[in-house]
């Protein structure tokens, strides 16, 4: 199952596991569970502190516990992690066998303290970039809380489960039998969600913080970088975002990032984070911005307040919030949102094999999620609101060549339609006759650009555009002497990971010069 090369760095992966642990693994005569098994004889022969045992009674074939001799760790793969998920397995592996997570202590102290059973269920596919995050969490609660189980359950093999859930968002999280969340979560973000009294806890934490020289607000490539470039200037520098990494951990493929020819996004957040970490950085995550008051006098202190309530100062700012998918606004979505209506075709394309789907916008972003999505699914209709695409010529040409593929033009969206539990079709107006058609489908994909991430500061004294972004001058400073905005969120073209790092360190830069300046 597993080639030479990954047969060695498993193997020396596994070298740092401290404690024998043994492999449970539930298996029935399909093809499935034959190549399951093959692959847990490769990980088993490859340290002699593994125990293989075939004789589970897991309802769900295939799928295999992992466990300590005598203790079941809760820990559950149902199907065969391989893909992105391999990661997540790897982890599993190690942290069972003993060897420490990359975890802080005031975290653990945190999952170990939790009451009450509880049972986790996530639905994955293994072409889903976020969903690694989400299993990786739920596992570490269940090795470090005896109350807690995991079972990571690859969509694809169990599709009769994602049909009677109705599942057509990966990640999907159960909890008891009931539904979790969607999407994207941290552990952090879980524990939250669980632990009631976190919030509470971490706003008097932030509400007794000093006040900061710089004060980053966004984690995405521009705070990162501004972050970065305050902390070596030896200033006291805090970063605080909604969720570390921003867009860019939902991003699949990243091909035009100087220098690293293809990388993915959630690696690319990884190294981001770890990079901060490297510097004096105060990191606050799960801290999403909701009002900005400025000092009254210049150099004087510019507070922000948070949602947990918390409220943080600094001498000088620096706003990358960056933006977010856009949405079409129409009768409907809301309604169908990850029943159907999705924004992410490498995590939820799976989900629709076989079946039709329709991308809105004929962006480089639409048509390229036509693009994947035709070989996994039925029929692709990729539908544009203006007479041509706007795509790379290269695109549209492999576009046009796929047999299970039209292209609708000058198409207005009008309303998303469906049975009240899932989306069965669309509405639109051919701009050419004014007349009302309908597609019957049973997914669409919303690729139609970004809206800038500026709710909060409506109403401020920062400058903005009709459109909300951020008016910047050309060291980054907004109309407000002393913050500074980066990235995705202002008025800087061309909305690129490396452009918005650039931006991040220029306004960071600038932030700096102001505060000796002043």
């Amino acid at each position: 199952m597993l080639d030479a090369n990954l047969k060695s760095q498993l193997k020396a992966y596994l070298e740092k596991v401290t404690q024998p642990f043994e492999i449970v693994a539930s298996l029935d005569d399909g093809a499935k569970s034959q190549e399951l098994l093959g692959l847990l004889e490769d990980i088993s022969s490859l340290s002699d502190k593994i125990t293989l045992h075939s004789d589970g009674q897991d309802d769900r074939t295939p799928s295999f516990a992992i466990n300590r001799p005598g203790e079941e760790t809760g820990v559950v793969f149902a199907g065969i992690p391989m893909g992105h998920e391999f990661t997540s397995l790897v982890l599993a592996l190690l942290q069972v066998g003993g060897h420490p997570p990359k975890t802080s202590a005031e975290l653990l102290d945190q999952i170990k303290a939790l009451d009450g059973e509880m049972l986790f269920e996530t639905y994955y596919s293994l072409s889903c970039q976020n969903c690694p995050d989400v299993v990786q969490a739920l596992n570490l609660m269940a090795i470090f809380n005896p109350n807690i189980s995991h079972v990571a359950i690859d969509g694809a093999l169990f599709q009769d489960e994602v049909e009677s859930r109705e599942i057509m968002s990966v990640p999907s999280i159960y909890l008891n039998g009931k539904p979790f969340d969607q999407g994207r979560m941290t552990l952090e973000q879980i524990l939250a969600k669980v632990d009631t009294g976190a919030a509470e806890r971490d706003a008097k934490k932030l509400n007794e913080k000093a006040a900061f020289d710089t004060l980053v607000i966004g984690g995405g490539p521009a705070g990162a970088a501004a972050a970065i470039y305050s902390a070596r200037k030896g200033i006291n520098t805090g970063i605080a975002a909604e969720r570390f990494g921003g867009q860019v951990a939902d991003t699949m493929g990243i091909e035009n990032f100087i220098s690293v020819s293809h990388t993915e996004g959630p690696k690319l957040v990884s190294a981001l984070e770890e990079h901060v970490k490297d510097y004096e950085v105060d990191v606050m995550n799960l801290q999403l911005a909701t009002a900005f008051k400025a000092a009254e006098a210049e150099g004087g202190l510019h507070e922000v307040t948070f949602e947990s309530g918390a409220t943080l100062k600094s001498k000088t700012l620096v706003l990358a919030t960056g933006a977010r998918w856009r949405e079409m606004n129409v009768p409907g979505e809301q309604q169908y949102r990850n029943k159907g209506v999705a924004y992410c075709p490498h995590c939820d394309g799976p989900l629709f094999k076989g079946k039709r789907v329709a991308v809105i916008g004929g962006g480089n972003s639409g048509v390229e999620a036509a693009i994947d999505l035709a070989g996994i699914v039925g029929h692709v209709t990729l539908v544009e609101f203006m007479g041509e695409m706007r795509a790379d010529a290269v695109l549209q040409k492999k576009l046009k060549s796929l047999p299970n593929v039209d292209i609708i033009l000058n198409a207005q969206t009008t309303e998303v339609t469906g049975d009240g539990s899932r989306v069965n079709g669309l509405n639109y107006k051919d701009r050419t006759s004014d007349e009302s058609k309908s597609i019957a489908l049973e997914g669409i994909f919303v690729q139609i650009g970004l809206v800038p991430n500026t709710e909060w500061l409506k109403g401020s004294p920062i400058e903005m555009t009709p459109r909300g972004e951020i008016i910047v001058d050309a060291h980054g400073m907004t109309s407000v002497p002393g913050v500074f905005a980066a990235g995705d969120v202002t008025t800087v073209p061309y909305k690129q990971i490396i452009i918005a790092m650039g931006e991040g360190a220029k306004a960071s830069l600038g932030a700096f010069d102001y505060l000796i300046r002043n």
